[in-house]
This record gives structure tokens, sequence and C-alpha cells, in this order.
């Protein structure tokens, strides 16, 4: 199952945590990092070795407010989600596709969205968290 499988990949930092998870992440995957100073938010993309790469978006008061990813292996939801994880599994059991894994995910929650959508050896994907976009930024600059 896609977006519950936890692979031997890395950890990533957790929606809603803090700049210095995006730090520890950088180490824990030996990854290159490439960081995009914008007017109110930075992006910190992280390319691991194995070819999947996280895209770790965080306020200019520290804290990630999305997350995208692109690769041949998803990332754990469970990381990635962190304090979010269990309202993303609810809502899974609700909305549940029929023949999942095939068919793209949208979770659209009062204060948390994930979609995700690829097929095996190409996943894509973004969480984020509406309340916490900063001002003047749309959610579909959330790439």
């Amino acid at each position: 199952m896609l977006a519950t499988a936890t692979l031997a990949a890395p950890a990533f930092a957790s929606l809603g945590g803090s700049v210095q998870s995006v730090a520890q992440d950088r180490v824990a995957m030996n990854a290159q990092v490439s960081v995009a100073h914008l007017a109110s938010y930075t992006v910190e993309e992280m390319r691991a070795p194995y070819g999947t790469v996280v895209d770790e978006y965080v306020t200019s008061e520290g804290t990630v407010f999305a997350v995208t990813w692109r690769g041949q292996f998803p990332p754990s939801m469970q990381q990635i989600l962190g304090k979010y994880f269990q309202e993303y599994s609810d809502a899974l059991q609700t909305q549940r596709p029929q023949g999942y894994g095939h068919h793209p995910l949208n979770i659209q929650e009062r204060g948390l969205v994930v979609q995700t959508f690829g097929h095996m050896g190409a996943y894509y994907g973004r969480a984020y968290l509406p309340d916490v976009i900063p001002a003047g930024v749309r959610a579909d600059q959330i790439q």
C-alpha cells in the first residue's frame, strides 16, 4: 500500500516541524542540498543518492508548512506527516478509492491536504497545512 508504506529510506522532516529537523534530514539522507530563498518562505531541496527528491517548505518563522516528493521510492508517510499522520490515516480509511495505489489520492481535511500519484518507480506527492501557508502564497505554488 503506497500511502502507508514505510520503506528503508531515511527520515524526512515532519509537517509542522521546525527548521532544525530539516538540517537533521540532510545528514540522515546523505543528500545533496540546494536552498531557494523566496519572499516569505524557503524551499530546501534534498536529493538522496537513491534518486528521491524531497522539498521542504519552511516559513520565515522556521515551521515546515509543506513537503513535496518525487522519485523512484515514496517517503514514509508517518515520518512526512508527523503529528498529522493519524488524521491522514483516518481520512484514508473513509476515502479509500477502489484499486488503491493505481489512482491518485486526494485527501483534503480542514487543516491538512495530502495528494499522491504515480506508479511503481515514479512516485509524486505533496502534503501541506493550509492554515500555515504564508500570506500571499497559493497552494498551487507547492509543487
